[in-house]
């Protein structure tokens, strides 16, 4: 396939007089989307009506922004989704590390070739994706990880310590007409700080001592901890004036969006012919499970619960399931209530706890969320329907044994056996459905004991309900 695009400057120049900015260059794709009612961020749930009219008025007015919140809010999605706002490919001078404009370039190298060819410079062509610079902020990060250091090699060649062309560009340079991200601001020393707000506001730095002035084209956006984003915290004044705008994300403010999310960043399962079918009773418990962590005493709050608790979570019980479908041979992985214990090591370590909580174990915690959350899921889907006929039948001394590892066909004859568990089931699955009658089965009898009104034992890994 031919290339047709403009080769050289001359055959640029033919085009176009100049390129736009990187800010011109967001506002008017961000203008065009917007006129013609496209998607703005397909991908992010949940903040059509709080982050992103922020965020679209932050891009128009090419602000320097920082967005604040705790960890699994989906910032970085957010930055990178700010991609598909420059165009699709930019021209640049061939060769340049800085990715110089043709039309004004900024680096000496690419000013002197400019001289010497006139209209013949040389030009390559930048793919959106690689106009994204990202830079995870920790405390080793040096000057040289983000403006630069003197190449040895260079001055070996012979160039002086004060030649600009001795310089090895970091990463803020090298995103030059694109979009620098900084992840955790905070966690950069104090000294990283002030040479990072110095290139932002005035456009010049120095490398061992020797200042260079380049009028870089760059938006900058950071993330950070609202807790450390304070004169209390780790951040000096100064960089906090330099952001034009200041966004706060947040968790989702309903169940459902928490499941929007769950189920669009869940890795899909893949186990063969197995076919894979989660209950949405099931998926409001595990949503409800990290709701419930967000409002608990017991879980640091300033560090947050993460989105990834859900999708884990989610994740983990699949697995289970689909575990049990190849031990027993079945063909339909539906998780039960049962499998939700698999889902304890996804969450522990992505659950911090108050000092206050420290004499309950991380285990005894995450295990106190999931019966409340059961509880509450329960009382939502049988708050206006009676199951006295179901309880009566255990009063009047009906037992029930429940694990992991039954198979599913061994729960239908609860269905003929306890009086008016079928049309239970029948509220939330098909009752002649093994794998989703089992599942069912199971969260009405937990539900039922965590009410108080059916005892339960644990033996081994059986639960018996009476």
């Amino acid at each position: 396939m031919i290339d047709s695009r403009p080769g050289t400057l001359g055959e640029l120049k033919r085009t176009m007089t100049r390129l736009p900015s990187v800010r011109e260059e967001l506002q008017a794709n961000m203008i065009r989307k917007l006129r013609s009612g496209e998607p703005l961020f397909p991908s992010l749930k949940g903040y059509d009506d709080s982050v992103i009219p922020q965020l679209v008025n932050a891009v128009l007015c090419g602000h320097n922004l920082i967005l604040l919140g705790e960890r699994g809010q989906g910032k970085s999605r957010l930055i990178r989704s700010m991609v598909d706002f420059l165009d699709e490919t930019i021209p640049a001078v061939e060769g340049c590390p800085v990715n110089d404009d043709p039309f004004n370039p900024i680096c000496s190298e690419c000013r002197r070739r400019k001289a010497e060819l006139g209209d013949d410079l040389p030009l390559t062509y930048l793919p959106r994706d690689r106009r994204l610079v990202e830079k995870l902020a920790t405390s080793d990060v040096s000057t040289a990880d983000l403006i630069g250091e003197v190449d040895p090699i260079k001055i070996a060649q012979g160039r002086t310590m004060d030649d600009e062309t001795a310089i090895h560009f970091g990463l803020v340079p090298r995103a030059h007409r694109g979009i620098f991200a900084v992840n955790e601001l905070p966690d950069l020393a104090e000294k990283i700080q002030v040479a990072f707000f110095n290139v932002m506001e005035e456009s010049d730095f120095q490398v061992k001592g020797f200042p260079v002035r380049l009028p870089l084209d760059i938006l900058v956006v950071a993330t950070a901890n609202p807790e450390d984003y304070t004169n209390r915290g780790r951040i000096i004044t100064p960089l906090k004036d330099r952001f034009d705008s200041q966004i706060r994300t947040h968790y989702p403010l309903e169940r459902n969006v928490e499941i929007e999310i769950m189920e669009q960043e869940a890795r899909a399962p893949r186990f063969g012919d197995y076919q894979v079918a989660v209950p949405d009773f099931m998926k409001d418990i595990l949503a409800e499970i990290t709701f419930q962590a967000r409002s608990s005493p017991d879980v640091n709050q300033h560090s947050g619960v993460s989105c990834r608790v859900t999708i884990r979570s989610y994740e983990a019980i699949v697995g289970s399931a689909a575990r049990r479908c190849l031990e027993l041979k079945e063909d339909r992985a539906v998780p039960r209530v049962s499998d939700i214990e698999a889902a304890y090591p996804a969450m522990v370590g992505k659950i911090e706890l108050e000092y206050e909580a420290a004499d309950r174990s991380e285990m005894e915690v995450i295990e106190d969320l999931f019966r409340r959350a059961v509880k509450v899921v329960f009382d939502e889907r049988f708050k206006n329907r009676s199951l006295e006929t179901v309880v009566q039948a255990f009063q009047n001394g009906m037992g029930a044994e429940v694990s992991r590892s039954m198979p599913s066909l061994d729960y239908m004859d609860a269905l003929q056996e306890i009086p008016g568990m079928r049309e239970a089931v029948r509220t939330l699955a098909d009752p002649d459905d093994p794998g989703a009658a089992a599942s069912a089965i199971e969260f009405i009898l937990e539900g039922l004991h965590l009410s108080n009104k059916l005892n339960r034992d644990v033996v081994q890994n059986r639960r018996v309900y009476r």
